[in-house]
């Protein structure tokens, strides 16, 4: 008889093979952003990006509150002139009087040197695009770089960003080198080829100009608009981080996602394969959508692998021919009621075969066992057997029985 090979692994005992079964993070450096810590074993931070026109300063302020109230972490401003700029002044002073300090990150964009020396005065991170940084102009008769050339526009890159270094450096601030696929640099894309080797080359350029001035308060992306680029560029990108001995944080996104529940299954589609590998430290998912409309899917991807709990984990059959009750009407119902609770499991099962087995590792279930009737468990022990029109309201009285309820 034909059999399978025995799996081993490096942690195997011999009578028992173990797996792990908890993602293990790619181990990075803390870097503070405000009152906020990216990397270093935190918790993966979230983000979005208001899209007010920040000369807007009440709307702007409104905008960013409403983010942070639904649990927005660190929030984004676009940047675009110097007026942008000064203004954020007088956005962080009112945010502060009439909210709470929340921790924003402004865009810098297309030789943005001036504009970003006085943004870093006012708020706790800058933003800026190595393809667009320094501005290349695109020459159609080129066939190539000379190194003499490469190295040529290196050394006004260097110009151009040390002042920003040493300003946010000195004031104990933070840059993201944020590399988007759809803007390398001409040589960059001469040298390397529209390829994450080329996006991962442009953001070491940035880091070693960074690092030779003693600032490593970094953050790093690699966004790209389709899912297997960006899954590419950040795992070359970690892995040259690594072998180079650089431990910054990564921050994931996949850029220009659209809308709708493709936008949402793209973004999770990128984000999610990379934080299973332990890769990312901080994420924003870009919908063509209110901000607001983000957050729930940040935090579901979060809680969904198992690195932030901040939400009633739902486990729900299928529903099949042995059900015996409307799985999704009841399914609504319970989440209905519950779902302003925080770091529980309720499962909610449609017969016995897959009600304790199934669902062994929720906190409370819910299960049809007989026709007409619930049974209530807490984990694996049945409580209570009650009609099926009283099984939402038993579910609250088991769990405000066990203390595990707050009202909504």
């Amino acid at each position: 008889m034909q059999t399978l090979p025995t799996l081993t692994t490096s942690n195997t005992t011999a009578e028992q093979p173990t797996f792990e079964t908890t993602i293990k993070r790619r181990k990075t450096r803390p870097v503070k952003v405000g009152n906020v810590t990216i990397g270093g074993g935190y918790p993966v931070v979230v983000q979005s990006m208001i899209n007010e026109d920040t000369l807007d300063i009440d709307g702007s302020v409104a905008a960013i509150r409403r983010l942070h109230e639904i649990g927005c972490e660190i929030v984004r401003v676009t940047v675009p002139s110097m007026a942008h700029a000064k203004v954020m002044a007088e956005i962080k002073q009112k945010l502060i009087k009439t909210y709470q300090d929340v921790p924003i990150v402004a865009d810098v964009h297309h030789n943005g040197m001036k504009i970003a020396l006085e943004v870093a005065k006012h708020i706790e991170k800058v933003r800026i695009n190595p393809g667009l940084y320094v501005f290349e102009k695109p020459n159609s008769n080129r066939s190539e770089y000379t190194k003499a050339e490469f190295d040529d526009i290196g050394e006004k890159i260097r110009e151009t960003l040390e002042p920003l270094v040493v300003s946010l450096r000195d004031q104990g601030k933070a840059m993201r080198i944020g590399v988007n696929h759809g803007s390398l640099a001409e040589r960059m894309l001469f040298t390397y080829g529209d390829t994450p080797e080329g996006m991962v080359e442009s953001a070491l350029e940035f880091i070693r100009i960074c690092e030779s001035l003693d600032f490593r308060n970094l953050v790093i992306s690699m966004k790209a608009s389709r899912v297997p680029v960006m899954v590419a560029a950040y795992r070359l990108m970690a892995k040259r981080l690594d072998e180079l001995g650089m431990d910054y944080p990564l921050h994931l996104g996949v850029t220009e996602a659209g809308d709708g529940e493709y936008g949402r299954i793209k973004s999770t589609a990128g984000i999610a394969t990379l934080l299973a590998d332990g890769i990312g430290d901080t994420i924003r998912v870009s919908l063509t959508e209110s901000p607001e409309k983000e957050i729930p899917v940040c935090y579901s991807i979060l809680q969904a692998l198992g690195l932030r709990k901040t939400m009633v984990e739902y486990v729900a059959c299928p529903s099949c021919g042995r059900t015996l009750f409307n799985l999704e009407e009841v399914l609504h119902k319970v989440r209905e009621a519950t779902k302003h609770l925080t770091g529980l499991d309720i499962a909610v099962m449609g017969c016995i075969v897959n009600g304790p087995g199934e669902m062994a590792d929720a906190d409370y279930g819910y299960v049809g066992k007989t026709p007409g009737y619930i049974s209530l468990y807490r984990g694996r022990e049945e409580i209570r057997k009650v009609p099926e029109a009283q099984g939402v309201e038993e579910l609250i009285n088991l769990i405000k029985t066990d203390g595990r309820w707050v009202e909504p």
